[in-house]
């Protein structure tokens, strides 16, 4: 192990072993550091731990990376390593453990993953060089939100850190600002938010829907944002979450920051100028970058407003609920929509493809452009293919660029990069040579970079390693002086004896002979047979032997140390060439990002073509006329796990008019869920731009789509099943306007059946006539009294799905259908599920009394009574079922038969016989 001098706490021996993590196990009992006598080594440990507080240091020491006291005994139970000491006699022990530095990546990520913070400490002069202790420097702090490491990052998913402020008047909040930065991309976001009546509902959304890794706060805001943070952590398991000084968002500061990194005089440019919140929390967001990243971050040049105009709002339970990114159950990422839409063929691409999921449009401009191109290419099969070709070759871009600007960057890195830029020119050919518009303006966009691929092909070499010290990056020819040394180094010997074959012309001395050993180095040898009187005047005699006598020249001792040190002067030569290169590509940092957003947008657009032609979905008319019109519609995940053709596909139909509301009954199984939540998901791919699993689709723009189906109780935010579901529909009942689209799928179940029943009719009723417009709604549910809304309301209308009895039995259709449900079918369903056939049986008995309202003339429940038991004797109390309100027998105690007259009575007997067939 490579030491510097006093590298040590006390006294550690040199290691010659090879490196490994710590293994030695010893008491580890700690000291703290104000107990123990510090050392050089010591003291700048401490004073660099000092300066990076809420970290784990990695302390560069020679072969290993170090970390001590408090750092040491978490590092070793996150990475599994053991933790060891070391001591002297007279000072107590203190815990310490280590990591190999070529094995620093893996175990780095261990600690990011876990949640932690890394400051990476490194040795920044050389030990031989050093007098005294070895300089060192954190030269970067890896966190979970920051980092460029590829094993570290989801190639499909933007790792965002994000930074959130507040302005309050005492302690209700007024509006919030919201930063988000992808280090990995340069992607830079800002936003802030007013809060109506200090409720966070809409920041919650935001924060989620992008789903950073880790969250920024001013250490001042921690209090008042507490709620809300915690919030945040339930939602986002894991969110690492990290406190700033709050002089870094104050508002001067803030904006001071942002100024000089774009070089601007306002932030006017970027739309934000006004936005004092926002300004606040990216201000505070790009200075903690620069202080983790300690290096230039010219990759970032852009300041996008993120705002919610312009697109189709989802919020957080609805994107849970329609399982967009992940399913609801596990968190994975297959069996979502973005699963089964995701044919992209580059990172770049599959993250753009994501955020357009998560931002669907409202422009149908921008969306008819897209389904044109999109149209386009499933049209055209063979341009389709070819493009899928080159995007293949394709490596990530954006994350390329930038580890090249932050100094990351290794010579894999460039040859992925050149092997991407090859890949450029007929991308750009396929592309401008499209029928769709959109394929052309992304074809003009896209610079094929020449010279960058020319630079990078003629300096880096193919088989270049990833270690930058170690020579073997840059190809020969590519600089003279370089090619000189790799001269010498492979040709040395032939040179010598070039020089030899000189000497021996230039002195005359036929047998002339150069030889060598470690003392003198390279020399000349004469025999004293063949030694003339007179030699060249810059022979320099060395050394006399008893046959023979050693020379040296001038010629031949710089030789000789160009030799020796050609190896040392190509390393530190290849290096520094290739820092060059490095920076000259980071020069062109906007032009490479640029371009890598238009292969994004090239590949989202073959991606939804491939999903379009491989699945068969057919292109949705975009109307102004407010309704949405599917024929054959199908769920575009559910149909991808069952055999082809097993899907039954339904029509749908919602409008102002005469269809706004429907009421969606049916058994469970049935299939009610599936057509709400495949309705959402054709709305909302239509609105990104894509082609929907349906035989025809008319879809009007929508504003937002709410979601609100079967729920959990939520432990973490301490909610009962009932007030998720409530505050779900009261979100709905708030924000839903007659634009909006509102799937329901059960309201009220979590109460009691009176209770529930109200709430759901209320609801129902909140829905059709709200602002006098309504809502479109499809609303799935248990409750079969709610039917009767559709004869006193024009918009509402009955639907259910359709099932088939046999043999006592039923056969579930899965086919909507107008009209209500005649029955729920639930034992039949329970006998499906396997409940054991006596208790199928025995809830047939109950049913069938409940339903004839079977009561004792004291009022005790009869319920109980069966064909096989006898009813016990039980003290008198109020059933939860009460008997149905029978029309017919209201009508008659209301007649009084000695007022009637023969017509009357008459036209009560009609009245009765037509009640009668009515309720069949």
């Amino acid at each position: 192990m490579e030491l510097d001098t006093d590298n040590s706490i006390y006294t550690i021996t040199p290691s010659t072993s090879t490196p490994s993590p710590r293994a030695v196990a010893t008491d580890t009992s700690s000291a703290s550091p104000a107990t123990l006598k510090i050392t050089p080594m010591l003291r700048q440990y401490l004073e660099i731990k000092e300066q990076h507080p809420g970290t784990i240091l990695f302390y560069r020491m020679g072969d290993f990376y170090e970390m001590f006291f408090e750092d040491a005994e978490t590092a070793s139970r996150v990475l599994g390593i053991t933790l060891t000491s070391r001591s002297r006699e007279d000072a107590p022990q203190v815990p310490m453990c280590g990591v190999p530095y070529h094995a620093l990546t893996g175990y780095l990520g261990k600690m990011v993953k876990a949640g932690y913070r890394v400051a990476l400490c490194e040795q920044v002069e050389d030990p031989k060089q050093a007098k005294g202790i070895v300089r060192r420097e954190v030269v970067r702090v890896v966190s979970p939100g920051v980092t460029t490491d590829e094993q570290l990052l989801d190639e499909k998913s933007n790792t965002f850190v994000c930074a959130l402020t507040a302005s309050r008047r005492g302690q209700k909040l007024l509006a919030v600002g919201l930063s988000f930065l992808d280090v990995s991309t340069g992607n830079f976001l800002i936003s802030e938010l007013p809060l109506s009546q200090g409720r966070c509902e809409p920041v919650i959304d935001e924060i989620t829907r992008m789903q950073p890794a880790e969250l920024l706060l001013a250490e001042d805001e921690e209090g008042s944002l507490a709620a809300l943070t915690e919030t945040l952590r339930s939602l986002l398991p894991g969110l690492c979450v990290t406190k700033r000084q709050p002089a870094q968002f104050e508002p001067h500061q803030a904006l001071t920051t942002l100024l000089e990194h774009f070089q601007v005089s306002s932030l006017a440019g970027f739309g934000c100028d006004g936005m004092e919140e926002g300004i606040r929390a990216a201000g505070g967001l790009l200075a903690y970058i620069q202080e983790t990243q300690k290096t230039d971050l010219a990759y970032i040049r852009q300041l996008r407003l993120l705002s919610r105009s312009g697109f189709l709002i989802i919020d957080e339970s609805s994107r849970r609920n329609l399982e967009l990114t992940e399913t609801a159950l596990g968190g994975r990422r297959q069996g979502s929509l973005l699963s089964v839409l995701d044919l992209t063929s580059t990172p770049m691409g599959a993250r753009l493809l994501r955020q357009r999921l998560l931002f669907p449009l409202q422009d149908k401009a921008r969306i008819e452009q897209r389904l044109e191109a999109v149209a386009a290419l499933v049209s055209d099969s063979l341009r389709r293919r070819e493009m899928q070709e080159q995007l293949k070759g394709i490596y990530d871009m954006e994350r390329l660029c930038s580890r090249l600007v932050l100094g990351h960057g290794n010579a894999r890195d460039m040859a992925a990069l050149k092997l991407s830029l090859a890949c450029l020119p007929e991308l750009k050919r396929l592309l401008l040579n499209s029928a769709g518009g959109l394929l052309q303006e992304i074809g003009i966009e896209l610079d094929p970079l020449f010279d960058l691929h020319d630079l990078i092909h003629r300096a880096i070499r193919d088989d270049a390693p990833v270690t930058l010290r170690e020579g073997d990056l840059i190809r020969e020819g590519f600089h003279a002086e370089l090619d000189e040394l790799l001269h010498l180094l492979r040709d040395g010997k032939q040179l010598v004896a070039n020089l030899e074959a000189k000497e021996r012309q230039r002195s005359g001395i036929a047998k002339l002979k150069v030889g060598y050993n470690r003392v003198f180095g390279y020399y000349f040898e004469v025999s004293r047979a063949q030694q003339k009187s007179e030699l060249p005047d810059d022979y320099i005699r060395k050394q006399t032997l008893a046959n023979a006598e050693r020379f040296i020249t001038p010629e031949l001792k710089e030789l000789e140390e160009r030799i020796a040190t050609a190896q040392d002067k190509r390393l530190t030569l290849e290096y520094e060439l290739f820092i060059q290169i490095r920076e000259q590509i980071a020069a062109a940092a906007e032009r490479l990002l640029k371009t890598a957003h238009a292969i994004a947008r090239a590949d989202f657009v073959v991606s939804l073509a491939e999903a379009a032609a491989r699945y068969q979905y057919v292109r949705p008319a975009i109307t102004d006329n407010r309704a949405i019109y599917i024929v054959e519609g199908r769920h575009p995940v559910i149909e991808r796990s069952m055999e082809a053709g097993r899907f039954v596909p339904n029509d749908v139909l919602l409008d102002q008019d005469a269809h706004e509301l429907l009421i969606i009954t049916g058994p469970n199984m049935a299939g009610k869920s599936t057509v709400l939540r495949q309705t959402a998901l054709i709305v909302l791919m239509a609105h990104i731009g894509s082609f929907v699993p349906a035989a025809q689709a008319e879809i009007c723009l929508v504003d937002r789509i709410f979601t609100r189906v079967g729920a959990m109780d939520d432990l973490r935010r301490g909610q009962s099943t009932f007030m998720v579901e409530m505050n779900e529909t009261a979100n709905i009942l708030n924000n839903a306007t007659e634009r909006s689209l509102v799937i329901l799928d059960e309201i009220g179940r979590g109460t009691s059946t009176y209770d529930g029943l109200a709430i759901a009719w209320a609801v129902a009723e909140e829905l059709a006539d709200k602002n006098g417009r309504g809502v479109k709604t499809m609303f799935a549910t248990h409750y079969h009294e709610l039917t009767d809304l559709a004869t006193t309301h024009p918009r509402i209308q009955n639907y259910s799905i359709a099932v088939r009895e046999h043999g006592g039995s039923i056969i579930f259709l899965h086919k909507l259908v107008k009209g209500a449900a005649s029955r729920s079918y639930g034992i039949q369903v329970a006998a499906l599920a396997g409940v054991p056939k006596q208790v199928v049986q025995r809830a047939q008995e109950i049913l069938t009394n409940i339903e004839r309202g079977e009561f004792t003339p004291a009022g005790e429940p009869s319920i109980a009574v069966s064909t096989k038991k006898k009813a016990q004797s039980q003290p008198c109390q109020l059933s939860l079922f009460q008997p149905k309100d029978d029309a017919l027998r209201k009508m008659l105690k209301e007649v009084d038969p000695d007022a009637l007259s023969p017509r009357q009575a008459q036209e009560l007997v009609y009245e009765l016989v037509e009640e009668a067939m009515r309720r069949g």
